[in-house]
C-alpha cells in the first residue's frame, strides 16, 4: 500500500475513534472541569507515546530543535479539546458532530494560506457531498429538524475549537522537520500538557479526584489512549502524506460513527432514511480516494534555506 493509501486508512480509523469522544464526552462534560480533564488525558497519552517512542524510534536530540513548534501545536490542540468539552456541557453529541463537519472546509482554506495547497474541482465536489451527507445523518433525514436548527452557546464554543483544529492540520506539515510521527506527537502532547497545567492549575487543584464517578475514569482512559495517543499519531501520519483538505474530509464520517456509538450506548436508532446520508459520505470519500490531482504544497518540513530566511 502506498503512503497516501496508508494515510487514508489512518484517517478512517481516526474518524471512528474521534466519534467516541462525542458520545462519551457528553456523559462526563459536567462532572469535571475541561482543563483538568484534558490535562490528565494529555499526561497519560504523553506517557504512553513516550514509552512507545523509546522502544521504537527513540527520542533523538535532533527531534527537539526549535521546541517552540511543539508549543504552537500543543496549544492549538489543547484549545480544541478544552473548547470541545465546554461545548459538550450544553450541546448534544449529534449537534457537536454537525459543527465538526465544518472543519474540512476550514482546513482547505488554511491549507492554501499556509502551504499553498490548492483544492481541485473533484475534491471540492467531494467536500460538498460529504457535507450534505453529514447533515443528512446529523438531522436523521428530517428536513423539519434541519430548518429548525438553532446555534446554541455550546456549539459556538466548539466552533472556535474546530477553527484551532483546522489550523493544526496544515501546521503539522509546515512545522515537522522529519521527526517520526510518534516522536512528534509525544512532543505535542508534552507541550499541550504543560500549557493545560499552567493555565488550568486552579481547576486541577479544585477537582476532587477521589470522588469522581467511574464513568469519568473510563472516559479519561478512552480519551487518553484512543482519542489522544492513537489519534495524534494517526493525524500526524496522515497530515504528512495527504493534503489538509483530504485529511479533514474524513471528519464527514464522524456523524455516522456517532450514530453507531449512540446505538452502542443504548440510545434510539435513527430513521432508515439516514442510510442515504451515509451513502453520500461514502461517495465523497470515493471521490477523494480517486482524486489524482496533485495540489501544490509546501514540503513536509522546511528546507535549510527556508529556515535561514
Amino acid at each position: 500500500m502506498s503512503a497516501a493509501g496508508r494515510g487514508h486508512l489512518a484517517m478512517l480509523l481516526f474518524s471512528a475513534l474521534v466519534a467516541g469522544s462525542f458520545s462519551l464526552g457528553s456523559l462526563v462534560a459536567n462532572e469535571i472541569a475541561p482543563m483538568a480533564l484534558n490535562a490528565l488525558r494529555f499526561l497519560i497519552a504523553g506517557a504512553v507515546l513516550g514509552v512507545a517512542a523509546l522502544v521504537t524510534t527513540g527520542l533523538p536530540r535532533r527531534s527537539w530543535r526549535a521546541p517552540w513548534r511543539y508549543l504552537v501545536l500543543g496549544g492549538l490542540f489543547a484549545i480544541y479539546f478544552v473548547l470541545m468539552f465546554i461545548g459538550l456541557q450544553t450541546a448534544t453529541p449529534v449537534s457537536s458532530a454537525a459543527v465538526f463537519t465544518l472543519t474540512p472546509v476550514m482546513a482547505a482554506g488554511f491549507g492554501y494560506l499556509l502551504l499553498r495547497q490548492v483544492t481541485t474541482a473533484r475534491m471540492a465536489l467531494a467536500l460538498a457531498l460529504g457535507a450534505a451527507g453529514a447533515l443528512w445523518v446529523i438531522f436523521r433525514a428530517d428536513l423539519g429538524a434541519l430548518l429548525e436548527f438553532r446555534i446554541g452557546g455550546g456549539e459556538i464554543w466548539y466552533f472556535w475549537g474546530c477553527v484551532a483544529h483546522a489550523v493544526y492540520t496544515p501546521m503539522v506539515r509546515r512545522l515537522n522537520r522529519g521527526e517520526p510521527a510518534v516522536v512528534f506527537s509525544f512532543g505535542v502532547l508534552v507541550a499541550g500538557c504543560g500549557l493545560l497545567a499552567a493555565f488550568g492549575w486552579s481547576d486541577i487543584r479544585a477537582t476532587d479526584w477521589a470522588a469522581l464517578p467511574a464513568i469519568v475514569w473510563i472516559t479519561v482512559i478512552y480519551l487518553a489512549l484512543f482519542a489522544s495517543a492513537a489519534t495524534f499519531v494517526l493525524l500526524q501520519f496522515a497530515s504528512l502524506n495527504l493534503p489538509s483538505a483530504k485529511v479533514m474530509a474524513y471528519t464527514y464520517l464522524v456523524p455516522a460513527w456517532v450514530i453507531l456509538w449512540e446505538l452502542a450506548l443504548g440510545h434510539a436508532a435513527p430513521p432508515a432514511l439516514v442510510a442515504g446520508g451515509i451513502l453520500l459520505t461514502v461517495v465523497a470519500l470515493g471521490l477523494l480516494l480517486g482524486d489524482d490531482g496533485r495540489p501544490a504544497a509546501a514540503p513536509a518540513y522546511p528546507s535549510d534555506s527556508s529556515r535561514s530566511r
